[in-house]
């Protein structure tokens, strides 16, 4: 099973992001007209104005549909804008494109054209993370999320991959896969154990539930 994750983005409100009104400079006009700023793919963004124009531009090449940039070769106010919103990650950067966190649902940045499940920041398992098997129910500790993909991720000794181990059959196969390591038992003093000799075991992520 892969699971797509990719959804359709909806337009941006069109907001200010600052107070005042516009002023004589472009940069500051930038951010105090309320513009909404849409990414199309391929480093193009639609701008739409307070006046519902809408201008495209193609920011790896700095330009724009409107007059000031097409016909005065300006670095136009729409330009500026969606180079601020990039910067502050409000849109994805050029090769990048929008899509929903597979645990959340939280909008995060992913390569374009890259179908592996995305994750955000704060459901992404960091090492040490407590996590539950949701097969089994063993309590499990993160050593690391790696990016490679569960269908793509041999496991050592078994003539399967993470995905397709028996017991992985009602996950994505394009999930990451996450290394995880059985808790030492509250009587084993973790500094007399050499730490390469602990086995870890690979799963995709969607089978680890997180404990807070």
């Amino acid at each position: 099973m892969v699971q797509s994750k990719h959804t359709r983005t909806s337009l941006h409100r069109k907001t200010p992001l600052s107070p005042g009104g516009p002023t004589a400079t472009r940069a500051d006009r930038a951010r105090s007209e309320p513009m909404a700023v849409e990414p199309l793919g391929g480093g193009r963004y639609d701008v739409v104005t307070h006046d519902d124009h809408v201008y495209t531009v193609t920011l790896p090449e700095s330009r724009c549909t409107c007059p000031d940039s097409k016909y005065r070769g300006e670095n136009c106010k729409h330009i500026r804008r969606v180079a601020i919103d990039v910067t502050e990650r409000r849109v994805p950067a050029p090769g990048q494109e929008e899509t929903p966190c597979a645990d959340c649902g939280a909008a995060t940045f992913t390569p374009e054209d890259d179908d592996t499940l995305a994750y955000c920041p704060r459901c992404t398992l960091r090492p040490g993370t407590y996590v539950r098997d949701r097969e089994r129910g063993d309590v499990l500790v993160v050593r690391d999320t790696t990016s490679e993909r569960a269908d793509e991720t041999a496991i050592p000794g078994a003539d399967h991959t993470v995905a397709s181990y028996p017991t992985n059959g009602e996950y994505a196969a394009n999930d990451v896969v996450v290394d995880v390591l059985y808790p030492l038992g509250s009587d084993v003093d973790p500094a007399d154990l050499d730490a390469r000799r602990l086995r870890s075991y690979a799963f995709p992520r969607g089978r680890l539930e997180r404990l807070d």
